[in-house]
């Protein structure tokens, strides 16, 4: 049996005591770490994600409040051929510009929240297989329907596929409009022929990119200068 001396045991209780000491400091700062961390990737996840324009109905004020958005707008046009006024009402009517849409849960029993009627999100509510199919085609594998170059990109590459293989001019608000929501081989079977509803809302969508479209000619050469011809 080993016997400690008085000095010996005082030692040995002040090593335990450092010993304590440390392991605690360093799970202390370990939770300070993670906590630090979790708060950057909340942080982040919010700063990525673009608020929603204030002034949805006129494509000026997006423009001038989302620096980033008409550059990127313009680079699906000169890539796809479809104008600008036309992709942005087509993402007007999905989304109302909300970078995290879905589409409403069906009630049960008109009060409990169910499923959800399909997997639409982002600014253009494509659906998982449809995004897959865009990224497939054009090789952006790290697309995200909640980033908005990603969507306008995903809008103008899905007119060009209506104007390929249905033969839907790409200033055709109306028909591009009822080929995206009905798909390719919907549109050209006329799955939208009964749905009144749709129609309606199709001619809404050409309403809006004509508005779109009267709005931009006034400001799109400032838009063309950059921001810094907005405070001039």
């Amino acid at each position: 049996m080993i016997r400690l001396n008085g000095q010996a045991l005082k030692r040995l209780l002040v090593n335990r005591s450092l010993l304590y000491r440390s392991l605690c400091g360093s799970l202390c700062r370990s939770r300070r770490v993670a906590l630090f961390l979790s708060a950057l990737a909340i942080f982040g996840l919010v700063g990525c994600t673009s608020s929603t324009p204030r002034q949805t109905d006129d494509l000026c004020e997006i423009f001038a409040e989302k620096k980033s958005w008409y550059k990127q707008a313009r680079a699906s046009q000169r890539k796809w051929g479809s104008s600008i006024p036309v992709m942005m009402a087509i993402i007007h009517q999905e989304s109302r510009f909300q970078a995290r849409a879905k589409p409403p849960r069906k009630k049960i029993l008109w009060v409990i929240p169910g499923r959800r009627p399909a997997s639409a999100y982002g600014y253009s509510q494509a659906t998982n297989e449809t995004w897959d199919g865009y990224k497939k085609s054009t090789g952006s594998w790290g697309a995200d329907r909640n980033k908005f170059d990603d969507a306008i990109d995903f809008v103008g590459w899905y007119n060009n596929q209506s104007y390929r293989k249905n033969n839907v001019q790409k200033t055709d608000a109306y028909n591009l409009y009822l080929a995206y929501h009905e798909g390719q081989g919907g549109f050209s079977k006329q799955s939208y022929a009964k749905k009144v509803w749709l129609k309606t809302v199709a001619k809404k969508v050409s309403v809006k990119s004509g508005q779109y479209a009267t709005q931009l000619k006034t400001c799109e050469k400032k838009l063309r200068r950059g921001w810094l011809s907005w405070l001039f």
